[in-house]
């Protein structure tokens, strides 16, 4: 008796990543359905999808997982790390190579998929994530769509024009976009085990934020050293900030083309820097200090995303890993006399850190606020908090 064989069944892609050079990569989609036009990067760290995915700084791009299990611990209300999830500031696509299975962690209230939905990022699982690491460390970060529709119907035509069209980050002003609306108050302290965040008392002095991009933990650590934080939007004048009388001026991280953004924050910077108040700035907020000295910006090949990033401390000697998320970088051999290379990646020797010699300024590259990420460089907000307390004849707390 003859015996039949079920065709050879072929799972049908409903979603695409199309690279500008007309690339096609097919996969299984999840998240928000339609399509977003980005920079592709990969992000190296093994946890913390939710506080990457919700990182301003990644407006504007998609991001590659090379951890291969992203989603098994769920979602929820508490790492979010965006200062207005309603915006929806941060990545707009993101990619998986497995797919995601139903949440196992006692601090998970929801499916990854279901979050991303809501926060309408279009995902891709079921690719190979190491080949497209390679493609992105040897070509660089490419402009691309990805497409995510449930019957599997695209037109990759048009796909592959609205890739190769997207002019990049190359010039944009992403900062604005992501910015607070309007001036508010701080006070939530850092999370803590089986008690979740705190509310700040009494603050014993006052931090202005330049919003480019904050992360909220960021925020936290301010305020749990003592601060009252003022968040204010990136177009913030000189003057407005100045008449908050501030102990302590923050230069947030965010999104973009720093040199884009420096059209209207370098000036505001430079008369912030005509007063003795400490500044501290992280990511963009290092770059647009740079930029008010005099130093220049660059584009990066492939950029510094993860979790697992050497930095070494010229001013302490000590080298620390730390979270690291930026296409652009500060060009060290730009920077003016009279401004001291603090910091330096050890991947590849890019400038991490400045300071301004003899005056209470200074910024790093790097996340210091470790969210996702290792707390090597908590330190730093410390470093801040005492220019202030220096400056007010107080004595200086402990780094470390």
């Amino acid at each position: 008796m003859a015996t039949t064989t079920a065709p050879w069944a072929t799972e049908k892609p409903t979603a695409l990543l199309v690279l500008a050079d007309g690339t096609v990569i097919e996969g299984r989609g999840l998240g928000a359905t339609g399509s977003a036009v980005a920079e592709v990067c990969f992000n190296t760290a093994l946890t913390g999808y939710e506080e990457i995915l919700t990182d301003p700084s990644y407006a504007g791009q998609i991001v590659t997982f090379t951890f291969p299990h992203i989603g098994n611990v769920g979602t929820n209300d508490e790492d979010i790390e965006d200062l207005h999830p309603a915006a929806r500031a941060g990545a707009v696509g993101a990619i998986f190579k497995a797919n995601v299975t139903d949440p196992s962690n006692y601090r998970a209230a929801g499916h990854l998929d279901q979050w991303l939905k809501r926060r309408g990022i279009v995902a891709l699982s079921g690719i190979d994530t190491r080949a497209l690491t390679v493609l992105i460390r040897e070509k660089g970060m490419p402009n691309a769509v990805i497409a995510h529709a449930p019957d599997g119907v695209f037109d990759i035509e048009d796909l592959k024009r609205q890739a190769a069209a997207w002019s990049g980050l190359i010039g944009l002003d992403l900062a604005k976009e992501v910015t607070s609306g309007q001036s508010s108050v701080w006070r939530e302290t850092p999370w803590i085990w089986n008690e979740g965040y705190g509310e700040q008392g009494e603050p014993s002095m006052h931090v202005v934020a330049v919003d480019y991009g904050v992360k909220r933990n960021i925020l936290r650590l301010l305020a749990g050293l003592g601060a009252k934080v003022t968040v204010v939007p990136a177009k913030t004048g000189a003057e407005e900030i100045l008449a908050m009388q501030p102990d302590g001026i923050f230069l947030s991280n965010g999104p973009g083309d720093p040199e884009a953004t420096g059209e209207y924050a370098v000036p505001v910077i430079q008369n912030l820097l005509k007063t003795d108040i400490p500044v501290f700035g992280i990511c963009l907020g290092h770059q647009m200090l740079a930029l008010a000295l005099g130093g220049r910006t660059e584009k990066m090949h492939q950029g510094h995303h993860g979790a697992n990033h050497p930095v070494k401390d010229h001013t302490t000697g000590k080298v620390e890993i730390v979270s690291m998320n930026h296409g652009f970088a500060v060009d060290a051999d730009s920077l003016p006399e009279g401004v001291e290379e603090t910091h330096v990646s050890l991947f590849d020797g890019s400038n991490c850190g400045i300071a301004l010699t003899g005056r209470p300024v200074f910024s790093v590259q790097h996340h210091p606020e470790a969210s996702p990420g290792p707390q090597d460089s908590h330190y730093l907000f410390r470093r801040f908090v005492n220019l202030i307390r220096e400056r007010r004849g107080e004595d200086a707390l402990a780094e470390r």
